[in-house]
């Protein structure tokens, strides 16, 4: 990727232009670097640019100084701006000028230092104060609630305060954090390959893409092209992931709002693709599949078979689900124009994936920057008009649907060979060369007591994850753990635009829209 440095006092007007200028629509991440004792400024501040229009990737940075840790805030020019810049301030303590309201985000109020900075020891602990109330000072005559973290639909991971005239939500404030686990000070602290079981724990509806999508970020750091049939299982294994993500967002959902039968017909069907992956990995929930290089075993003999069966029943499962709700009043005055959003802003919050499409935007990571082969495969690009609740649901019926066109093919399409590289810098070598030779015994005793060793660099790598763009952004300085990694979760950006979409809207409203936008705590806390 392209990197362009501006100094920080001319870092407004810099992405001023290529905003306006150069059509650099979508602010896609926002993120801080430590270098302690480095000259010319402690802190790298980075943005991370795409030009729908031109498809083209812009890296953007300005060095920070310790002693007056200070940038302007670009909120004028992204909304998505506004929570980006309060994580980096959260977790870095680099200030933005001009932002309306910069205070922490995943930390609690109170929290002392920024624990991802270079020296913050990792195992410092904190005591939790008692909970923030979240509301602003001064009386207006409005009634407030707090909504969650304790509401079935909140499933015990988001907070709201919602300001409330009648039954109409006048204002909502969002509170996060309640799954913040600091995944990128762990993975700092770890090896490349030790950072792979965290992933499993950002979207953990559909964990197989974050194996893939990080793996890949780290075979694209080293320059790895991983074997062919390699390639062929990472996508079927995030493909049939996509489709059981979907059919979670679209079950909840729809029981949130109390159509409870729909619900038994997504999770049967989830179920059966669940069994595959117990079979792949010896897991359901917690996968750890991917390994740098390739994956970690073959799939099941009977894949071909079995996953055709799967998909008949998935066919027959969308079509009984749609057919339940297509018709169904209580459900469409339940969705339709509830929760809208225009593409204009959506392009502008960050939106990605099936929440950004189903505003009318046909930005898909696999059409755009093909990879894996996905653009030999026959899908479309299923889009929405309205952005509405609606909108997001219907769109997500579809994206199954594309899915399993494209697991029919890869099983079609797959070819023989060798399913991990034959570089032993990545690689295990087999047990035969361990046992029997020395070469293979000390590959074997670096790679597992020492680690992958990528070149110094940085990569932004991304993939198309269930909810949207994936990105990964790791720094090497050479060593055997990344010096910075940063994720780059969809969800976060979509969630942030919540508070808005339910302005107006009364608080049942509040419950359709939010399980529309399938927010996960795990990959929007981190």
């Amino acid at each position: 990727m392209e990197t362009l440095t501006a100094a920080r006092e001319d870092i407004l007007n810099t992405l001023k232009e290529l905003k306006e200028g150069q059509k650099f629509d979508f602010l896609m991440d926002i993120c801080g670097v430590d270098y302690p004792g480095r000259d010319g400024g402690r802190f790298d501040v980075v943005y991370h640019l795409y030009s729908s229009s031109a498809n083209m990737r812009l890296r953007v940075k300005t060095r920070v100084p310790e002693n007056d840790p200070v940038v302007p805030s670009v909120t004028s020019l992204w909304k998505a701006a506004n929570w980006f810049e309060r994580e980096c301030f959260d977790l870095f303590g680099i200030k933005f000028s001009g932002h309306p309201n910069l205070k922490r985000i995943l930390l609690y109020e109170g929290f002392e230092g920024h624990p991802l900075r270079k020296d913050y020891p990792i195992n410092k602990r904190q005591v939790i104060p008692t909970s923030v109330d979240l509301r602003p000072s001064g009386e207006d005559g409005h009634f407030w609630v707090n909504f969650g973290p304790s509401h079935p639909a909140t499933h015990g991971a988001f907070r709201l305060m919602l300001k409330l005239d009648g039954e109409r939500i006048v204002e909502a404030i969002p509170e996060i954090g309640y799954l913040h686990r600091c995944f990128e000070k762990e993975s700092e602290d770890h090896t490349y390959t030790q950072v792979i079981p965290y992933t499993d724990r950002l979207n953990y509806c559909s964990p197989l893409m974050n194996n893939v999508g990080y793996c890949k970020a780290v075979e694209d750091l080293m320059g790895i092209d991983i074997p062919e049939r390699a390639k062929y299982i990472r996508v079927l294994a995030a493909e049939l992931s996509r489709i059981i993500d979907h059919l979670v967002a679209i079950g909840t959902n729809v029981v949130d709002m109390g159509a409870l039968t729909n619900y038994w017909y997504t999770f049967n069907i989830r179920e059966y693709v669940y069994d595959w992956i117990e079979r792949l990995c010896g897991a359901r929930l917690t996968t750890t599949y991917t390994r740098i290089g390739g994956v970690a075993r073959d799939i099941p003999a009977d894949s071909k078979k079995y996953l055709k069966g799967v998909l008949k029943r998935l066919d027959r499962a969308v079509k009984d689900v749609t057919g339940l709700l297509v018709k169904n009043r209580i459900f469409l005055d339940r969705t339709r124009g509830i929760g809208a959003i225009s593409a204009g802003d959506a392009i502008s919050y960050g939106y990605t994936g099936p929440c950004l499409r189903a505003a009318g935007v046909a930005y898909d990571v696999r059409k755009a920057s093909p990879y894996y082969h996905y653009d030999e495969f026959d899908w479309d690009v299923p889009i929405g008009e309205r952005g509405d609740t609606y909108d997001r649901i219907m769109v997500r019926f579809e994206e199954m649907r594309q899915s399993a066109r494209i697991v029919q093919q890869v099983l079609e399409k797959m070819p023989d060979g060798p399913i991990m590289v034959e570089n032993h810098e990545v690689a295990l070598p087999p047990k035969a060369r361990v046992y029997n030779s020395i070469e293979g015994l000390m590959n074997q005793f670096k790679l597992i007591m020492e680690g992958i060793r990528p070149p110094a660099g940085e990569i932004y790598s991304y993939t198309e994850a269930a909810n949207g763009e994936l990105g990964f952004y790791i720094v090497s300085d050479g060593g055997v753990r990344p010096y910075r990694i940063k994720v780059r979760p969809p969800c976060y950006a979509i969630y942030q635009a919540y508070p808005e979409l339910i302005r107006g809207h009364m608080i049942a409203d509040a419950v359709a829209v939010m399980g529309s936008l399938n927010v996960i705590a795990g990959e929007l806390d981190r």
